[in-house]
């Protein structure tokens, strides 16, 4: 027991003593210069960065430093899926005119469906009515082509004369040595050239059996986008996170959507364009007014510049057979029905299909003819319709969904 009493003394002693020296170091004098440091200046941090060398960077410089890394990831990606598109636009160019093509007849598809037939049976029928309708037309423009060429180059010759008149007796006055020195050059130029031209008729030649091949990858794809494009559809979703197959199914239906009600309203407006136009035509006697029609038909599926340039060869064609005076009322009738256009049918019909400003109009026709040419600027306009109504639709502020209803949309998606 004394034993225990002295070692919890000793222990007692001992822990008195370590308390006087810790104490005892931690006393500073007052006079001691060696030992009065000072305070220490307290560090701040901003929340968004992780170093503390980054606090010295001001912050408007960290946000355009994180944007502009950012911007170029985004235009390399960019860069890298348009140099993958250019080198298999073979597959590429005909899925998108399918696309189109599917969006303009999946309406006959959907009535058939009604009356009961076989999905197979009223996408075969809707496809092989519009491939007669294509044809019929195509031949007709050729039949006519055909018949009023002869007579439109006469007519050309004569107009070609005219010019060599007027040279010679308008306020040019040249004579007739260097008229024909000017058409002696002119054929000199074509012949110097001539292996250019034929090199490119063998390339086009060679295209051939590419534009077949896209031909029929056009008739397959659509086809099978008519008969299996909500299959389709429905897999690719599958293909993507449960929490985001909602959305993203959401705002593909509103893409297509969207993409069907333009093609429609582009078809509509383009037919207004070539009946205007073409009735002018006809009233004028202005030869081939069906196939200058068709082309005007054609080019207004280019907003804006298309039937203005299809709309020009109809006023070519005035000058040659008809004179000045007749291709000037055809041109007032083109302008005429442009303003329409502008004025009445695009407000009126394209812009409840879909509202894209004029400027972005141009700049995507503008862009696709630089990186896909004739093809680029029939796409570009459909495809920033699509994608603005696509992103907007992601983009909205989704309420919130009870659970029961995220599982019943996560089933249906895989049914």
């Amino acid at each position: 027991m004394q034993r225990v009493r002295a070692n919890l003394r000793k222990a007692y002693e001992s822990g008195r003593e370590s308390v006087r020296t810790a104490r005892t170091e931690t006393e500073r004098p007052a006079d001691d210069a060696e030992l009065d440091f000072p305070a220490p200046v307290p560090t701040f941090e901003h929340h968004s960065t992780t170093s503390k060398d980054d606090t010295e960077v001001p912050h408007s410089l960290r946000i355009a430093a994180a944007w502009s890394w950012r911007l170029i990831v985004v235009g390399v990606v960019g860069w890298v899926l348009v140099r993958f598109i250019g080198t298999i636009s073979i597959v590429v160019i005909p899925l998108a005119i399918a696309l189109l093509l599917s969006a303009l007849l999946a309406p006959a598809v959907s009535w058939l469906l009604k009356l009961r037939l076989p999905p197979s049976l009223a996408t075969f029928l809707v496809l092989i009515c519009g491939i007669g309708a294509v044809a019929g037309t195509l031949t007709l423009v050729v039949n006519q082509f055909v018949d009023g060429l002869p007579q439109l180059t006469e007519n050309a010759s004569a107009g070609i004369g005219q010019i060599q008149d007027w040279a010679q007796t308008g306020p040019l006055h040249l004579n007739e040595n260097q008229v024909d020195q000017a058409i002696e050059s002119g054929r000199v130029w074509i012949n110097a050239h001539t292996s250019q031209l034929t090199a490119t008729g063998v390339a086009t030649a060679a295209t051939l059996a590419e534009v077949l091949t896209g031909a029929l990858l056009v008739l397959f794809s659509t086809f099978f986008f008519l008969r299996d494009g909500r299959k389709i559809w429905r897999f690719l979703v599958r293909l993507f996170p449960v929490s985001a197959r909602w959305s993203l199914s959401d705002a593909g239906d509103a893409s297509w959507a969207t993409l069907g009600s333009y093609v429609r309203a582009t078809v509509l407006v383009a037919f207004i364009d070539a009946t205007g136009i073409g009735l002018a035509l006809v009233i004028l006697d202005v030869p081939f007014p069906f196939p200058l029609a068709a082309l005007v038909f054609l080019g207004a599926f280019i907003p804006i510049v298309g039937a203005s340039v299809s709309g020009a060869v109809a006023v070519l064609v005035a000058l040659v057979d008809q004179g000045w005076i007749v291709a000037l009322i055809v041109l007032g009738a083109v302008i005429l029905v442009q303003q329409v256009e502008g004025h009445i049918l695009q407000p009126l019909i394209m812009g409840r299909a879909v509202a894209i400003h004029p400027l972005v109009v141009i700049i995507g026709i503008a862009s696709g003819v630089v990186l896909a040419g004739i093809v680029g600027a029939l796409v570009a306009v459909p495809l920033i319709a699509v994608l603005n109504t696509g992103v907007r639709r992601l983009s909205r502020r989704r309420p919130e969904t009870p659970p029961d209803a995220v599982v019943v949309t996560a089933v249906d998606l895989k049914a």
